[in-house]
């Protein structure tokens, strides 16, 4: 998630498991604090982007290493504050802080690796978008109030602040199972069966959701709103390069997208220059994390590390788009050109 919603998470935490115990102040800054720091291996330059891309969210991210840092950050905390006899509490309350940043990260499809160092597995439930602010709002109104109101109101407002952010995850993978079923009757309604089928929200909001659909030479994405009169889904299909991926699947770059995507991405050539995209985050054609392998030449002689090609859609035309269509409007995505092929098929729910 972005920064800001892991800050308000931490410091709703850190408020609500230190309680009276300290001045609410402290703990919101300690939570916040807590909220950030895994978050910092962004600055952690690895050696080229894709390196980048797939490094972060690890052993910053990982439950075995966060829990032997809270200890450490419990005790500074403590000294700090003169409070050595609330060091129990403090450990306990940044842990908690700790732990909820992955957990909450994982919701997301970027892919958090919880288990380093014995797996570099990616988890990502993908139920939720990186900015949300029907999650965020909730925790900072609750810790604003916490902040500004005396105890115990204050610490009811925070509290209501956590119970509402955690339903509205709960429905986040309520609506993404329903998005789902959909999905896969339109699917079968066309006779596709489907390698992968990705499910997530379009930004901002879990009521319209995209759909990547994947076979060995194409992929297709859709999009279904909630509130959709009908179940029917107008596919558009593309290219995933699948001569390319054969190509260059020994390339460990190539490889390591493949994983950490769990098979949701592209390759391409242009003016003899490989690239390769991850599928789940951007929308067609505009995708956040598209990568410049370099030419066979530069590749063969190890002197090219891949770069960040990627790009963002026009804000202006899109943002009205996403608007509309998440009100069930049927609208084709602005950015597909009218020449790439169509699909169109129902869904008996």
């Amino acid at each position: 998630m972005d920064s800001l919603t892991q800050i308000a998470l931490g410091s709703a935490v850190g408020v609500a498991v230190m309680g009276r115990r300290t001045a609410v102040w402290k703990a919101a800054l300690w939570g916040a604090i807590g909220g950030t720091l895994p978050d910092l291996d962004a600055f952690i330059d690895h050696g080229d982007a894709i390196l980048n891309m797939t490094r972060h969210r690890a052993e910053s991210h990982a439950l075995v290493v966060l829990t032997l840092v809270a200890p450490v950050l419990a005790w500074i905390a403590s000294r700090v504050h003169g409070e050595a006899a609330l060091f129990r509490r403090w450990w306990l309350a940044l842990w908690l802080v700790l732990i909820t940043h992955p957990l909450l990260d994982t919701m997301t499809v970027y892919g958090t690796q919880l288990l380093q160092p014995f797996s570099d597995h990616p988890f990502g439930v993908g139920s939720i978008f990186i900015i949300d602010p029907a999650y965020t709002v909730p925790l900072i109104v609750g810790v604003v109030a916490a902040l500004r109101l005396h105890p115990p109101r204050g610490l009811r407002w925070n509290a209501a602040g956590l119970v509402l952010s955690t339903l509205y995850l709960a429905w986040s993978v309520g609506a993404q199972q329903q998005a789902t079923q959909v999905a896969r009757a339109s699917l079968q309604a066309q006779g596709i069966v489907p390698e992968g089928l990705l499910v997530t929200p379009a930004p901002f909001n879990t009521v319209l959701w995209r759909l990547v659909a994947t076979t060995p030479t194409q992929y297709l994405e859709g999009h279904h709103s909630l509130l959709d009169e009908d179940g029917q889904i107008q596919w558009t299909v593309h290219e995933r390069g699948a001569e390319l991926i054969a190509q260059h699947r020994n390339d460990p770059y190539l490889a390591r997208m493949a994983r950490f995507t769990h098979g949701f991405y592209s390759a391409a050539s242009v003016d003899d220059r490989l690239y390769v995209t991850d599928l789940r985050m951007g929308q067609e054609p505009s995708y956040t994390f598209r990568f410049d392998l370099g030419t066979e030449a530069a590749r063969a002689n190890g002197g090219h590390r891949p770069t960040l090609s990627g790009f963002r859609p026009d804000m202006a035309t899109a943002l009205p788009w996403l608007w509309r269509r998440m009100w069930g409007e049927r609208l084709p995505s602005p950015l597909v050109p009218d020449n790439v092929p169509r699909l169109k098929a129902g869904s008996t729910g």
